[in-house]
């Protein structure tokens, strides 16, 4: 493992994501990534969709870094709609798993009232730690 979960033994386990992540190396801090192609046009409106090439970009900035998504310590999502959110649970696990396999930094979810980019329907800041 390239860095360690913490998680006291007598929490309850996590479902899909880390209480917390300690990690030495270089860091890469990835800005706010949404749902839009390499000429930052969108495809589509669509949540999953969106979440897809979200995902792609994230892997597509870490390679940039000299990482993959096995350097992930965390990710900040901020979406616009909860509910869209948690309705598409398990789609969205087999598509974050589809680009970031079964890595599981440390995670949180904030709604938001919009994003800078009025299509957007998720962004998401991440952190990695390649090592030393």
């Amino acid at each position: 493992m390239i860095h360690d979960v913490l998680h006291p033994s007598h929490w309850k386990a996590t479902p899909g994501y880390a209480n917390g992540i300690a990690a030495r190396g270089r860091l890469l801090f990835l800005g706010g990534l949404i749902g839009w192609n390499a000429d930052q046009e969108f495809e589509t409106d669509d949540f999953l969709a969106q979440v897809d090439q979200t995902l792609a970009n994230i892997v597509a900035v870490l390679a940039e870094g000299g990482a993959g998504p096995e350097h992930l310590v965390r990710l900040t999502w901020y979406v616009v709609d909860k509910q869209e959110y948690l309705a598409s649970l398990p789609q969205l696990g087999r598509v974050y798993r589809k680009h970031l396999g079964r890595n599981f930094p440390a995670m949180a979810l904030v709604q938001v009232a919009g994003l800078v980019e009025d299509r957007a329907r998720v962004e998401i800041e991440a952190t990695a730690v390649v090592p030393d």
